[in-house]
């Protein structure tokens, strides 16, 4: 039976964001007038950016790299300065995002603010300031949000039934197919996010990218790098081998061969490689198999295809788990219970009519 899962372990060269960072297209950091240091604290010096780098994670700096290199072209075509930063470019450049006419289309309301925090992280790191209170700034993102705002998208969250049935569409008979079983389950019955997914690694000293498993009799424990600090996820065992995640997760980890490091890992050629899947794998296959499966099969492929991302595993637990809310808070991380109202979709709709209850 051919393997239905994606390539996805390899680069796309279509996505722009998928692409090499380009060095020369972000301006240097500001000049540092101080003299240079001595050489014997080269080494402390490296090492203190290294730290500065692994303040944010890895999607973050690429995220923040992105916007910086978006606002530098945009203002390059302009010809106006990046920097030092200048309330009235910055102004224009948000409702050139907003109009459409710093890209190919219209930028959400989500993706200016993104932008605005991440050049505003550019410009410290820059060793310049800017007070995004400005009224320059300010005033034009209240106009914005006030003509263009509206709900969020939220992606579809994956159901049970329909997670067994995206799971029948891989090849269980090779090891791409087992890893993305377990991928699947996991990432459902955790309520992870991908990043955390990918970030896993077999034993607590392995690196601590992003975490660690732990095998009990009852179940799986994963402690994992949030972004308040560290907490544990409890994924307890399944009715049946079939559904198990943690079954899922021993047979993926007994057939591929893997003790240590990272346990999800690239497959080529039918060879588990060395290197850590990205969390752009768990996005597109959940998009992928879903597609397959025929879920929400009464919508446009057009539609189907924007409805599903790896966040659609961590909103499906949340929208299927019939416990406590505080259950569910703990599982996902979330800081307060509205997030993880935000998250039941589907499980608490209809569930109260007051209208009844009113005497109607």
């Amino acid at each position: 039976m051919p393997d239905s899962s994606p390539p996805a372990d390899e680069i796309d060269p279509r996505n722009p964001a998928e692409r090499p960072e380009d060095p020369s297209s972000a301006p240097p950091p500001a000049v540092d007038p101080r003299p240079p240091l001595p050489a014997r604290l080269a080494p402390l010096a490296e090492a203190a950016r290294d730290y500065a780098r692994a303040a944010a994670s890895p999607n973050t700096n690429r995220a923040y790299a992105a916007d910086w290199r978006h606002y530098a072209a945009w203002a390059r075509r302009q010809n106006l300065p990046a920097l030092p930063p200048d309330p009235q470019v910055l102004g224009l450049y948000i409702a050139a995002c907003a109009s459409g006419a710093a890209g190919p289309k219209p930028c959400s309301v989500s993706t200016i603010e993104r932008r605005l925090s991440a050049l505003m992280w550019n410009f410290a790191q820059r060793g310049e300031t800017f007070d995004r209170k400005d009224r320059h700034v300010a005033t034009v993102l209240a106009g914005i949000r006030r003509t263009q705002g509206r709900p969020p998208e939220q992606k579809e969250a994956i159901l049970p039934e329909d997670l067994l049935a995206m799971i029948a569409t891989l090849d269980l008979g090779d090891l791409r197919g087992l890893r993305d079983r377990a991928v699947l389950l996991i990432g459902f019955a955790g309520g992870l996010r991908r990043s955390e997914i990918v970030g896993l690694d077999c034993r607590r000293e392995d690196g601590l990218s992003g975490g660690w498993i732990e095998f009990f009799d009852e179940g799986l424990l994963l402690t994992l790098r949030g972004k308040t600090g560290w907490r544990e996820v409890e994924i307890g065992r399944g009715s049946s081998d079939s559904t198990c995640p943690v079954a899922a997760l021993e047979t993926w980890l007994k057939f591929a061969r893997i003790s240590i490091g990272p346990v999800f890992r690239r497959v080529v050629g039918g060879k588990v490689g060395a290197e850590r899947l990205t969390d752009r794998h768990v996005a597109r296959l959940v998009k992928h198999t879903a597609m397959a499966a025929g879920v929400r099969g009464d919508l446009t492929e057009g539609e189907r295809e924007k409805k599903f991302s790896g966040h659609s595993l961590r909103a499906g637990l949340a929208s299927s788990a019939e416990v406590d809310e505080r259950y569910v808070q703990k599982q996902l991380g979330h800081a307060s219970a509205e997030m993880t109202r935000r998250y039941q979709r589907r499980r608490d709709r209809f569930r109260v009519n007051l209208t009844k209850a009113a005497g109607l």
